[in-house]
């Protein structure tokens, strides 16, 4: 059995969970199913084939949030957590994409060594994308690659 593959798209420049996603779609091409949960709503067409899974319920960042919101992100989140380990140790999917999950360290949701748990549950070939702005350095020596967006120059906000 191949050993998959561990994934970091991070950076403040746009296109990490795209990048995330494009990785899914090639995989499901070539015969994987990739599993996450999904806010992203034109996904949904796509199960059971591809699904996304995010660690973020609200639209809004999560430093806006008003205490009571971020308590209960905060409760999803961990959740999430563990259910992307079970996800990995029960190898439910060839490829699984963890979006925003990098920011979990920053905001002392999880930590490092939470994160390196998650990466010792993979036992099969899954392929795992983990996505954020957060660049999570503390993990990169566990991870196969990393790729790291740079925005050097924006759009203008529409009006």
């Amino acid at each position: 059995m191949d050993k998959g593959t561990v994934h970091i798209y991070c950076g403040k420049g746009k296109g990490k969970t795209t990048a995330a996603i494009g990785q899914a779609f090639k995989a499901a091409c070539e015969g994987r199913k990739a599993k996450e949960e999904d806010e992203l709503g034109f996904l949904k067409r796509l199960e059971p084939e591809i699904k996304v899974f995010r660690f973020e319920k609200f639209q809004e960042c999560f430093e806006d949030l008003p205490e009571e919101k971020k308590e209960e992100e905060i409760l999803n989140m961990k959740n999430a957590l563990n259910f992307a380990r079970k996800v990995l140790v029960t190898e439910e999917c060839d490829v699984l994409i963890l979006d925003e999950v990098l920011g979990l360290i920053p905001h002392g949701i999880a930590g490092e060594a939470e994160l390196r748990t998650i990466l010792e549950a993979r036992s099969g070939s899954t392929d795992l994308y983990m996505t954020g702005v957060y660049g999570a350095r503390e993990i990169w020596d566990a991870v196969d690659e990393v790729t790291e967006l740079v925005a050097h120059k924006s759009l203008p906000a529409p009006d």
